[in-house]
């Protein structure tokens, strides 16, 4: 780290000077980046963007890199953006970005005097904006999209942020598994996904949809072809945002693991997906039964069923699966798993098989000490390590909404209760998103925070960057959008259990509310309550008119309606709470039986069918405002 900090310093105190004539709007601070940086800091006055911006480019650096670079610096509005090779002359008056691997691009920093930081993992990154020129430097093809996927975010109308930043991830697989019950994920949402991914400099994406018939009950039969067509799309898509596209395949409710017909079978699928480009492939055997065989020739092989002889015979077909198929395919990665006993860490036989004859290779999935866990603590991944004799790979069961606890829920609450210092202990974390799947950024945007670096990761914070990326960086926007994620914000876990509070934000000032009134302030307790009230009852329509999600205001759309309803019902309460005071109580009654009228017809909005499981209600603040919008009528 000392290395780093000494290339940044070197950097500010030879650039710093570059910037003095240039009239920029900043000198200090630097801007919001997500995922966090490992290191930013600014090196000099803000960088204007001119006319004409020569972007010289490695030929190492692919063409998605080499477009997200360009639309940059049009986006900033730049008229003229040249794209050349090393070599090419360049004219003066021009901003000069070079773009590539840092080795090629090292003389650059050299010619400063500055001698590049050594030792960066892979997908690490080095960026510096001067009035001198803009390098973006990548330790590899990833590292180079991601020091883009910065400067975008570094850019603020015609200037760029004049920082330096060396970054890098702390753990290795980052991203989202596609694995809830209930109807998948359109391909459009997915193809979106994709590139929302990479936006985050997530680089993982397993596709394991429990109800995509030809992943679990028919795994044996053959895509058809349009679904083979999509499929391939989805990796070309995965491959230009720097996405790993994992392809799961779940055979375990049927397959006979003595067959060599199954095997045969199986690898045939996953062959089928190797030819469209897929490089990662998963095995989940989860939600099974392992007391029982799927055929008399198991029981033959393995002797009777029970957890040990089921861990030995998924030993036998995964150890086949990695020696018979990957290791034999240019560029296949180690398997993924998803064990039967994902959800613990007791020693059991079916651990003990595992542990002692999976090849180490193979990536084994925990949920935590939960299927849906309130926390996951660094002394619980070790103990994980422990019983299954690797680091393990987290599936977590957040923001998902397929069981019946979550039922008529949409999960907004910031991605947290995971405890710093995880990444030396975990391959990675895969978040489960939502049915909903545009809805499920706002948690997904803190995973990817946290995945890239835990150590420096402020849930609040990582909430505030989602509501501005959603919002399009309008702050009226932005604001609507985290009071309605604090009114969505109650996450339980499978047994109903409140791991995240409902609406901590608004119950805060409801409480405030109640002591004010206790107190005898009751005008002023009125009076600070209600902008808050108003809030809450325009964000709708602002965010249906600002938010440039269009896919997140659809998502939403019926929790929008019933907080518009409830928002309503809210202010009103208040009017008559405060007609009341005036001595007007006939005023009083009549707004009292129109908030609750409202609030009966936001109780009876349900979501609509087929987009979740289960069905029910919509929740909005439930427990929180609900229960105070019952009370204010008998406050005198």
């Amino acid at each position: 780290m000392f290395v780093l900090a000494l290339f940044l310093a070197l950097v500010a105190a030879l650039v710093w000077p570059l910037g003095r004539g240039d009239a920029a709007p900043t000198t200090t601070g630097v801007p919001s980046i997500t995922p966090t940086p490992q290191q930013v800091q600014r090196i000099g006055r803000d960088v204007r963007i001119p006319e004409h911006v020569v972007v010289v480019v490695d030929r190492a650096v692919d063409q998605p890199t080499r477009d997200l670079v360009v639309r940059v610096f049009q986006g900033a509005g730049a008229r003229h953006v040249t794209v050349v090779e090393p070599g090419a002359r360049s004219e003066r008056g021009v901003l000069v970005v070079r773009v590539g691997i840092l080795s090629a691009v090292a003389p650059h920093l050299r010619a400063f005097g500055v001698e590049p930081p050594t030792a960066l993992p892979p997908e690490g990154y080095v960026l510096a904006a001067t009035p001198h020129g803009v390098l973006l430097g990548g330790v590899d093809g990833d590292g180079v999209y991601y020091a883009a996927q910065t400067l975008r975010q570094l850019v603020s109308g015609r200037w760029i942020a004049g920082v330096g930043i060396v970054d890098y991830p702390l753990m290795r697989l980052r991203g989202a598994i596609e694995g809830f019950y209930g109807s998948p994920w359109t391909h459009g949402e997915r193809m979106d996904q994709l590139a929302f991914y990479g936006d985050v400099k997530m680089n993982t994406y397993v596709y394991a949809p429990k109800d995509d018939p030809y992943h679990r009950e028919k795994w044996r039969e053959p895509y058809p072809p349009e679904k083979l067509r999509q499929l391939g799309e989805l990796v070309r898509q995965a491959q230009d945002h720097h996405v790993r596209f994992t392809f799961a395949l779940s055979p375990g409710l049927s397959i006979c693991y003595s067959n060599p017909a199954d095997f045969d079978a199986l690898v045939a699928k996953l062959r089928a997906l190797y030819d469209l480009g897929v490089r990662s492939f998963s095995l989940p055997l989860d939600d099974i039964e392992y007391r029982r065989w799927n055929c008399p020739g198991d029981a033959v092989r393995y002797g009777p069923p029970g957890p040990g002889s089921a861990g030995q015979a998924q030993v036998d077909l995964l150890n086949r699966v990695q020696h018979e198929f990957l290791d034999r395919k240019e560029g296949g990665r180690p398997l993924q798993m998803v064990p039967t006993e994902y959800s613990d860490v007791g020693e059991t036989p079916y651990k003990k098989a595992i542990r002692e004859q999976l090849d180490s290779r193979v990536e084994v999935m925990w949920t935590g000490t939960e299927v849906v866990p309130p926390a996951i603590t660094v002394e619980q991944a070790k103990a994980a390590a422990t019983v299954w004799g690797r680091k393990v790979f987290v599936w977590d069961n957040y923001p998902v909404n397929d069981f019946r606890a979550t039922t008529g829920r949409l999960l907004l609450a910031p991605y947290d209760k995971r405890e710093p210092g995880l990444h030396d202990q975990l391959s990675g974390i895969v978040l489960n998103p939502m049915n909903q799947a545009a809805a499920s950024k706002v948690a997904l945007f803190g995973g990817a925070d946290f995945t890239w670096n835990d150590t420096a990761y402020d849930a609040r914070r990582t909430h505030r960057a989602a509501a501005n990326y959603l919002a399009g960086a309008d702050p009226r926007v932005a604001e609507a959008l985290l009071a309605f994620f604090d009114v969505e914000h109650l996450a339980p876990t499978g047994d109903g259990r409140p791991w995240q509070p409902q609406a901590p934000e608004l119950a805060r000032r409801i409480a405030e509310f109640r002591t004010a009134w206790a107190g005898g302030e009751r005008k002023q307790a009125i009076d600070t309550l209600r902008p808050y009230a108003e809030l809450l009852a325009a964000a709708p329509e602002r965010i249906r008119s600002g938010v440039v999600d269009k896919a997140f205001r659809e998502d939403c759309a019926p929790w929008l309606d019933a907080l518009a309803l409830w928002g309503r019902a809210f202010t009103l309460s208040l009017d008559g709470l405060r007609a009341r005071l005036d001595g007007d109580e006939a005023l009083a009654e009549q707004r009292f039986r129109h908030s609750a009228k409202l609030a009966g017809e936001a109780s009876r909005i349900w979501v609509i069918p087929g987009e979740t499981r289960p069905e029910g209600p919509v929740k909005v603040a439930d427990g929180v405002l609900d229960v105070f919008l019952a009370e204010v009528p008998n406050l005198r």
